[in-house]
């Protein structure tokens, strides 16, 4: 009995201080994780090898994006062609940069590229798929515009060691992509030096051979006519500036250079003077010029007959020019602000039924605005067919912006007369060169053409307002009778709305 009671409490007293433990294990904390393990550090050689995998890794994936762009340059935009070629002329400099610092050869790293296809341009042309588009995507102007100017340049392009045709495809490809020389050097199978001598001699060979698209001395009907349906009697151009952009301090902080030019009411561009530094006065410009010497000196241009106004007034040719200008016997600019502010107005002055008139000087500068505009739309339409003047110039390349410039502005009469759509990136282009009025007294002869013109603009307005409301009374009356609500006709003439 002993015996068995012991065992029971032996048994009893293993089995509480069982609970004990477990009780005890409820109310202690987890034990912590173990430590991570130690890594060992890495030896210059392990890093060393790490960092050749991984540029041998990007190589493979730029020599993969050299070999996609190779494939499928005929269908890409060429704006997306030159950006990924950028971007893998850039990461390729990295990669040889970062070898060359870890003192190893790049041939390691660095996959060699297939053989190169034949050239770009041959492929293009010879493709048998339809490549219209492109090749209109590529030089800013169709296949049978291209055609026409190949054989107008030919004759002069007989130095050069490639065909005529692809020598102003490259340099029209440059003009209208900002190309750099290596980029077109790629796409005609050239080198550098002889891409960028290609593209100065067909440069002067338009220039010299284009010449007659400035149409102001071959075609003076045809302008003045162009004007006289905005009402601008007599006018034969529009002159004013565009500015430039260039890269450094040599015409100081944001520096840049002038063009004046002169356009017709179609957007052509009929006279054209480039290169000028910003620092220069506008009317130094146009003083210097050679149109001013042909008009003021030689007496070349308009010198054509007098136009004869409603009250009798004759009107001698004359340009339209910016506020920036001085106001001469053939260039007209705007009556300035303080003018039309001042200028009292008569009774008669506003018309019943006429919006937004008040001056014959208001309404005359609203038609000069109208005729600046055309500017506007000239370098707006210049600037988004030739994006190398879009681009900012450097200063060791900016003797040859004038010839650039001109070429641009014959190679965009050319498309015009060739009716050559225009691309769709011009609509919202503004000039904004903050140039100042012109402060200096005005011409005498120049204040009589202006006031002339202005009065016979208010005269103009106020018969057409006249007769309009004579006639809206009218038909007013007319559909009352009939029970009709009356309706609201809207016109314009000369820019004014009239109700």
């Amino acid at each position: 009995m002993a015996g068995a009671g012991g065992t029971k409490n032996s048994t009893m007293a293993k089995s509480s201080s069982s609970a004990a433990t477990k009780r005890n294990n409820h109310h202690r904390h987890p034990p912590p994780p173990p430590p991570p393990p130690q890594h060992q550090p890495q030896t210059p050689s392990t890093r060393r090898q790490n960092l050749l995998q991984l540029v041998a890794t990007t190589a493979s994936a730029t020599a993969a994006a050299h070999s996609f762009l190779t494939n499928h340059d005929l269908i890409l935009h060429p704006s997306q062609t030159l950006n990924l070629e950028s971007t893998i002329s850039a990461v390729s400099l990295s990669i040889s940069n970062l070898l060359s610092l870890i003192h190893h050869p790049i041939a390691f790293a660095i996959p060699r590229p297939p053989p190169p296809p034949p050239s770009w341009f041959h492929r293009l042309m010879s493709s048998e798929y339809d490549t219209d588009q492109l090749f209109i995507e590529s030089f800013r102007m169709s296949k049978h515009s291209f055609s026409y100017l190949l054989a107008l340049l030919t004759p002069l392009l007989s130095t050069l060691p490639i065909p005529p045709n692809y020598a102003i495809a490259a340099t029209l490809f440059r003009l209208a992509h900002a190309a750099s020389f290596n980029a077109v050097a790629r796409r005609f199978d050239l080198d550098s030096p002889t891409a960028c001598r290609v593209f100065y001699v067909v440069c002067k060979a338009i220039i010299d051979n284009l010449g007659h698209f400035f149409e102001l001395r071959s075609d003076l009907n045809r302008i003045v006519l162009g004007f006289g349906w905005i009402s601008l009697p007599n006018c034969c151009g529009v002159l004013g500036i565009d500015t430039f952009a260039v890269k450094g301090n040599l015409f100081g902080e944001n520096g840049s250079v002038m063009v004046q030019a002169l356009v017709d009411s179609e957007g052509r561009f009929l006279d054209v003077s480039a290169g000028w530094p910003s620092t220069m006065k506008p009317e130094l410009v146009l003083r210097q010029s050679e149109l001013f010497s042909a008009i003021e000196e030689s007496r070349e241009l308009l010198n054509g007959p007098s136009y004869e106004l409603n009250d009798g007034s004759l009107i001698p040719q004359y340009i339209l020019g910016e506020s920036c200008f001085p106001l001469l016997s053939w260039l007209i600019t705007p009556f300035r602000k303080s003018d039309t502010d001042d200028d009292v107005e008569d009774d008669d002055d506003v018309y019943d039924g006429c919006l937004n008139l008040s001056s014959s000087k208001q309404a005359f500068n609203s038609v000069h605005n109208r005729g600046m505009e055309l500017l506007d739309t000239a370098f707006g339409r210049l600037r988004a067919r030739w994006m190398i003047l879009s681009k900012e110039w450097l200063e060791e390349s900016i003797e040859s912006f004038p010839y650039i410039v001109v070429t641009c502005c014959l190679l965009h009469n050319f498309l015009i007369k060739s009716n050559e759509e225009f691309p769709d990136e011009d609509s919202n282009y503004m000039r904004n060169h903050d140039l100042s009025d012109y402060e200096g007294e005005g011409d005498e002869t120049g204040e009589r053409i202006r006031s002339a013109i202005a009065s016979d603009l208010s005269q103009k307005i106020r018969n057409c307002c006249f007769t309009w409301n004579n006639f809206r009374s009218a038909d007013e009356t007319c559909l009352l009778n009939r029970g009709e609500r009356p309706q609201i006709f809207v016109d314009t003439f000369m820019g004014f709305q009239i109700w």
